[in-house]
């Protein structure tokens, strides 16, 4: 019986997937919360492990040699088996269990307010819901799913469109009985949506106006928010008129607590909300139901034309 082949170090592989995939060996030690020293020392045990050298230091960053840009899809492949092998040891403990993560302001304005109906429709489906706004880490299987807001291109994870999103002026019932038009913006505090989306596409209130013609009225006076919700929460309390996120501001449209002033107020943008997890990954059951109702309600949401 021949002897087991050696295995490369676990911890120098991660380094140098990290590595590979960010050109930094910095940038590397920052996101695996280590310091750069400890990096170069894992890295310099792989390269003794491989006999040969795998990257090329240029200043701050750094190149792959022939060896590692041949070696680096076979390494990604192996962590995601690996993930995907954590994943299904876990499985009989989450069984009733899905673990979403979600963005902030739509998981408090979108899905919470929706959620009561799902668990009373799927009670043996205990949904766990994670508020989040930084990618998620599927790595350690503790995630299912994640919904997010963005361009819908993410690296290793399968992406579905959920939702189409739009932005528009929102307001109270009372401040909306003040506006007849645009113009009459003038009297009225703007608020701002200063979310960190960097979506191009997302108009400010001094593009909105302008798109419509309105002159007189400065877009840039009046308070600023880092999240949807809180505009959403400001306007709806009397504070302005907010230029919000159409799925952020649903249920208070939907309720009669916001009102929408302008009939052509929406101007649609290019980011969305997806789906997403790890390609390969085989959905349990519960994971299956929960992403089909989510495509019903978000299939609503739209359908309803708020």
């Amino acid at each position: 019986m021949s002897a087991p082949r050696k295995l490369p170090p676990l911890v120098a592989l991660r380094a140098f997937e990290a590595c590979a995939r960010l050109m930094s060996f910095t940038r590397a030690a920052e996101e695996l919360d280590v310091t750069p020293g400890a990096i170069s020392q894992q890295i310099r045990q792989l390269e003794a492990y491989a006999g040969t050298p795998l990257f090329r230091r240029l200043g701050r960053g750094v190149l792959l040699t022939d060896a590692a840009q041949q070696a680096l899809p076979m390494v990604r492949d192996a962590f995601d088996r690996l993930s995907e092998a954590g994943h299904v040891m876990q499985a009989p403990q989450r069984q009733g269990r899905v673990v979403v993560s979600v963005a902030p302001s739509f998981a408090t304005k979108w899905l919470m307010p929706r959620l009561e109906a799902f668990q009373s429709r799927a009670p043996e489906i205990e949904v766990w819901v994670s508020a989040d706004a930084r990618l998620t880490d599927f790595t350690d299987g503790a995630v299912d799913l994640a919904i997010r807001y963005g361009p819908g291109s993410y690296e290793g994870l399968k992406a579905e469109k959920l939702l189409e999103e739009a932005v528009l002026p929102v307001c109270s019932p009372a401040i909306a009985a003040t506006l007849k038009k645009p113009a009459d913006l003038r009297g009225v505090s703007l608020l701002h949506d200063d979310s960190p989306d960097n979506d191009p596409s997302c108009p400010s209130w001094s593009m909105w106006l302008s798109a419509r013609g309105v002159i007189g009225v400065d877009g840039t006076r009046g308070p600023r928010f880092n999240q949807g919700a809180l505009v959403v929460e400001a306007a709806a309390h009397g504070r302005g008129v907010g230029l919000a996120k159409r799925a952020i501001a649903d249920a208070d449209l939907l309720s009669g607590r916001l009102v929408a002033p302008f009939a052509d107020g929406a101007a649609p943008i290019n980011f969305a909300y997806w789906l997403a997890w790890p390609k390969g990954r085989t959905l349990r059951p519960q994971v299956r139901t929960f992403i089909s109702w989510l495509r019903a309600e978000a299939h609503l949401s739209e359908g309803a034309g708020v």
